[in-house]
């Protein structure tokens, strides 16, 4: 026999053939401009981290269209690369200096870039390694980080260009700020969640008659010392008189107006707000509306800083909030204090609570028109609309929409060290010098008539600047690339939900702004990747699957201490530990990359959250068996054989009938249903529904291929003539090196694996790999509607007889004679397949209807259409008459309770419909049992 290990071990497996890929370059694009073109780019990772479930299911995905669309002739392209993730690389290596006892301060700007280029060179392979884990095929000749030269030089062109367009600005906003971090952040790295809190009402006296005053609820009484208004409803009859005159802000002593907007809401607390432009967004909105002055009160650091009273300056915010209540209180302007819940915005990064900060930043202007008359973020909403970008599922339309509709200018500008510093240089005056280096701005300056000093503006680009850039970035822009010109626009995007804002939308306005064309035709929307029980994955939850893990499996003292380090609560360690115990209590066993992607693929539904559960890997690891034994046993039916007795023809040759093999019902159904399946596949591929792809192959393999078939065969090659033995071998091999290819994309590795032994046997051509073999394409004309009804009543047939067996409680051991007669024409044309799959002994015809039911006499029997049959037992008449006389006398009874019940209208009336409906069916299937019953009974004479 072909040498094959007697069982699969992914491990060897997947070590060898993801080595010999990359050797063979199989995943390195062709050029080739009479072919189609398929591309997707790889949402960079963030190279601080490692990959996680959500990484492991998108790679699942992108891997399994880009193997699939290889193999179909396409020129192929998957783009991988990672991103240097400026605020959480820069906190990992902080936090390492921290444990030295230095600052990223002692070193200066110029050594600690290089420390963090030192890290990143150290742990930068974790992300790629592990891609190579998960079988992804992408082509490693372009990989990319976002800070090489070459898309740093693009981040240089697009930022200057958008500057000399008037679309970049440098300008005092309000952002969000991580005092910790000391720098503004996005809006993606700012997590609100619900804490308890307080509501504080503090009364202000009216400037022109300290014996009338308004009292103001507020979340955050130490802001008060930036009040620069105090706001009702312009519909408040309460305060209607009040509105145009000025309070006496406390503490400060200042003068503020008393304006109206409708933003206030006349039921929250008193109806009448404190207004802070320089710490609230909100309240920033309204200061741009009413022209109102904007006080800042903090530093970068968060303490309040020379604005506001000497007594406060240096302190923290929270400490001044202290003493600012004090203060309230001492001078009797404390009115109450409530608890309160609230949405606090904390930082991602660092958990620190973000405070809206007016400061310098630089901006991209994304509604001002540009060149073209149309703005950034119009082109970005023609594209969807034009139908050029498509949503799958199209509902994320409107969320993109809606987003798109309230734009704001996008914050670029990061007080970071680590990222693409802003290409800008400032003259001693203030002078502002955007250009590609150094060199440039002095040529710039020099033109506009300043030769003093220039010095660098110190702040880095955010991160999401570089990201939106990759889809044309990395194909070689702005030169005119083989790359460019194929792969732009990409065939489809495929990502969170999450980011559709904050990278979406991004690559479209940058790509169709500087290409003319979009970034990608598809965008495929998928969900969250949760645990088993619906909640999100998280390390400070201490629910995280290490996507490795489930690969290589893990003992349960290492999963243990993964998931109880680094909890948001460490006093919750011991509920994680028995949360865990309970659910893997010897660990997690080795599934192997084949049976995670597969999955994956098949929890891949449209646009919904994924409860991921380690059964399912349990189940798809069977299969990967199920198939592995499916291999064996095909290869044993061949072992030895030439070509002629395997039945398979030259290679190249037509593949179509020969006049030496026989292809019976079974080996035409066999071919039919792998038609369908292709059709099913291929249909799952264009619609984004490896869901669909996953079900179409596992029913196949497993249902009708392993579970059917492969018995027929095996009976066809012991007791069919010699046409009809190479005709099943035959059948055998080309629908196993058909499913081979047609699984690869989803299970790459045992496909590889099984198809080196199968593929020479089959007849196909020699490859090095099934990964550059033809993708299996439908072939209609083999479809054959007779030989699916044939082989359906045959399986009929089988079912009967299996479930005879059962009423007779026979022993799977115990093989019995088949009696049979009427319309027995179906019984001879498949009589070994029969007496195998249904375990008779022998079969025995009769002619005569009145022969038959005497032969059978007081057993079970079966009908199907014009055909009756039995399972002949010697049975012990008495001993059966009084089982089943008791068994009827059960049913009767539970009959009449259900009857009683259902004829109750009270119950009726008053029970839920699906405690009804139970009750229903209960009555149903008693009634159908004593029917039966009756029927045995009387077969018996009783």
């Amino acid at each position: 026999m072909t040498e094959i290990a007697k069982s699969f071990e992914p491990h060897a497996i997947e070590a060898r053939w993801s080595q010999r890929w990359e050797q063979l370059g199989i995943a390195e694009p062709t050029l080739d401009p009479a072919k189609p073109a398929f591309c997707v780019q790889l949402p960079p990772p963030n190279v601080t981290g490692t990959l996680h479930m959500g990484h492991a299911f998108n790679q699942t995905v992108m891997d399994a269209l880009t193997r699939y669309h290889r193999m179909r002739g396409f020129n192929t392209l998957w783009i991988p690369g990672t991103d240097h993730a400026g605020i959480a690389t820069q906190i990992v290596v902080e936090r390492q200096l921290q444990a030295q006892g230095i600052s990223r301060y002692d070193l200066g700007r110029e050594n600690f870039v290089a420390k963090v280029w030192e890290w990143k060179q150290q742990s930068g392979n974790t992300i790629t390694r592990q891609m190579r884990r998960l079988g992804d095929s992408v082509s490693w000749a372009h990989e990319y980080f976002t800070m090489d030269e070459r898309l740093s030089k693009v981040v240089v062109e697009t930022f200057v260009r958008l500057y000399e367009e008037g679309l970049i600005y440098r300008g005092k906003r309000l952002v969000n700020w991580d005092p910790v971090l000391d720098t503004s952040v996005s809006d993606l790295e700012v997590e609100s969640q619900e804490e308890d809190g307080q509501l504080w009402l503090l009364r202000y006296p009216m400037a022109d008659d300290p014996s009338e005053s308004v009292v103001v609820a507020t979340t955050r009484p130490e802001t008060m010392l930036g009040d620069t208004a105090v706001m009702v409803h312009p519909e408040d009859e309460r305060y209607r008189h009040l509105i145009g005159r000025q309070v006496r802000l406390p503490i400060t002593g200042r003068l503020v107006p008393v304006i109206a907007d409708s933003y206030v809401d006349k039921d929250f607390g008193t109806g009448v707000v404190k207004v802070t432009p320089a710490h609230d967004f909100n309240d920033y909105a309204v200061a741009q509306r009413h022209g109102l002055p904007m006080m800042s009160i903090f530093t970068g650091r968060a303490t309040v800083n020379d604005n506001a009273p000497e007594a406060y300056r240096g302190l923290d915010r929270f400490e001044a909030r202290k003493r600012v209540v004090a203060e309230f209180e001492r001078l009797g302007l404390l009115v109450e204090v409530k608890k309160h819940k609230l949405m606090v915005p904390r930082c991602g990064r660092t958990g620190q609570i973000v405070e809206p900060m007016l400061s310098d930043q630089w901006f991209v202007a994304t509604t001002k028109p540009g060149a073209d008359g149309k703005s950034l973020a119009q082109k970005a909403i023609d594209a969807v609309a034009s139908g050029a970008v498509r949503f799958v599922p199209e509902n994320w339309v409107n969320t993109y929409n809606q987003w798109m509709g309230n734009i704001q200018d996008w914050c670029i500008s990061r007080q970071l060290w680590w990222g693409h510093q802003i290409p800008a240089w400032y003259g001693d005056g203030g002078e502002v010098f955007v250009a590609r280096d150094e060199n440039e701005a002095r040529q710039k300056a020099k033109a506009a008539g300043y030769t003093g000093a220039l010095r660098r503006d110190a702040d880095v680009l955010d991160t999401w600047y570089s990201s939106a850039l990759v889809p044309f970035s990395t194909l070689g822009w702005p030169q005119d690339t083989p790359e460019l010109r194929l792969f732009l626009p990409s065939s489809v995007l495929v990502t969170g939900f999450d980011i559709i804002f904050f990278w979406v939308a991004r690559m479209i306005m940058m790509t169709t702004h500087f290409t003319g064309q979009v970034p990608f035709r598809d965008v495929y929307i998928h969900g969250l990747v949760l645990d088993a029980h619906g909640k999100k994955m998280s390390k400070s939850e201490g629910n995280v699957l290490d996507p490795v893990d489930l690969i290589d499996g893990i003992e349960l003292a290492a999963l243990l201490d993964k998931r109880t380090t680094g909890l948001r609560r460490p006093e919750t360690a011991p509920a994680v530990r028995k949360a865990t115990e309970k659910e893997f209590p010897q660990g997690i066993p080795a599934y192997g990359a084949d049976a995670l992607r597969f999955t994956f693929a098949s929890l891949a539904t449209l646009g919904r959250n994924i409860n991921f559960d380690t059964k399912r890997c349990e189940g798809y690891r069977n299969f990967c068996n199920k198939l592995w034994n499916a291999t064996r046993f095909v290869l044993l039916q061949v072992d030895g054989l030439d070509a002629a007795q395997r039945g398979v023809l030259p290679c190249n040759h037509d593949c179509g009938p020969d006049a030496a093999l026989d292809f019976t019902a079974a080996d035409r159904w066999i071919v039919s249903l792998l038609q369908r399946t292709e059709q099913q596949v291929a249909q799952g591929f264009a619609e984004y529904r490896l869901d669909f792809v996953a079900h179409a192959i596992y029913q196949f393999v497993w249902d009708e291929f392993c579970d059917w078939y492969l018995e027929i065969a095996k009976t066809q090659i012991a007791s069919g003539t010699s046409a009809q033995q190479r005709g099943a071998r035959r059948t055998l091999l080309r629908v196993l090196e058909t499913v081979l290819r047609l699984a690869h994309p989803i299970i790459p590795f045992i496909t590889e694996e099984l198809w080196q032994y199968v593929a020479p046997l089959a007849g196909r051509d020699a490859a090095q790999t099934v990964a550059l073999a033809p993708y299996p394409q439908a072939q209609p004309e083999k479809i054959d509607p007779a030989a699916e009804a044939e082989i359906a009543a045959f399986k009929q047939l089988v079912e009967a007889c299996r479930n005879l067996r059962g009423e007779l409680k026979v022993s799977p051991a115990q093989r019995l004679p088949l009696l049979a007669c009427g319309d027995v024409s179906l019984i001879e044309r498949h009589r070994a397949a029969l007496q195998a799959l249904a375990k008779v002994s022998e079969v025995r015809l009769f002619a005569d209807l009145a022969a038959w039911t005497a032969a059978t006499h007081g057993v079970p029997a079966g009908a199907l259409g014009e055909t009756r049959f039995a399972l002949h037992v010697e049975v012990d008449l008495a001993a059966e008459r009084e089982r089943l006389g008791k068994e009827l006398q059960r049913l009767q009874t539970e009959i009449a309770k259900a009857q009683t019940k259902l004829g109750n209208a009270s119950f009726v009336d008053r029970a839920p419909p699906a405690v009804v409906e139970q009750e229903r069916a209960r009555l149903r299937d008693f009634s159908a049992s004593r029917d039966k019953v009756q029927e045995q009974l009387a077969r018996l004479g009783a």
